[in-house]
């Protein structure tokens, strides 16, 4: 995939969009510098060159009942593409699984789950890990708490691009 190609503007814009994407227009030119118009174009841009994929609201999984967040690292016997293609298959029915990564190293999937309790975690592995004959084993990670926001912005840890006021492209 190709990287685009972002100025501070741009890099600004995100910044702000990745903290709230319902900000307007209006609010995000004042704080970028930019007018309101030169936003809305560029976030557009940014939309159809497929910087921006989605738009979605974050939800709380505890107070939907689901306050238990597991990662699960998998391990296969085979991965041919259609071993490999019949587990994705599978986890993607599963509703339990928020995320799930096909890496490279000592795992071939890690997971992130959010379950009720550890009983409906079991229930899953029974019917996931355990009654599959291609899960080699698969290692069970329960967090005891988030310490790094995911929806941190692209930027942050380093000097963040719409700290000061940019100066306007001519």
């Amino acid at each position: 995939m190709k990287s685009a190609k972002l100025d501070d503007f741009d890099r600004a814009l995100l910044d702000r969009l990745q903290v709230s994407n319902q900000t307007s227009a209006r609010i995000l030119a004042e704080q970028v510098g930019l007018s309101e118009s030169a936003v809305l174009r560029r976030i557009r841009a940014m939309r159809k060159n497929g910087v921006i994929v989605g738009d979605v609201s974050v939800v709380h999984p505890a107070i939907l009942g689901k306050p238990l967040t597991i990662h699960v690292l998998v391990s296969l016997e085979h991965e041919r593409t259609s071993d490999l293609d019949a587990f994705e298959k599978k986890l993607r029915s599963r509703p339990e699984i928020r995320s799930s990564w096909y890496v490279t190293g000592e795992v071939d999937f890690i997971l992130l789950l959010q379950v009720s309790s550890m009983e409906s975690y079991e229930t899953f592995a029974r019917e996931v890990f355990h009654d599959d004959s291609n899960v080699k084993s698969f290692r069970t990670i329960v967090t005891l708490r988030e310490a790094v926001n995911p929806r941190r912005t692209f930027s942050e840890g380093r000097r963040q691009a719409g700290a000061r006021r940019l100066r306007r492209p001519r």
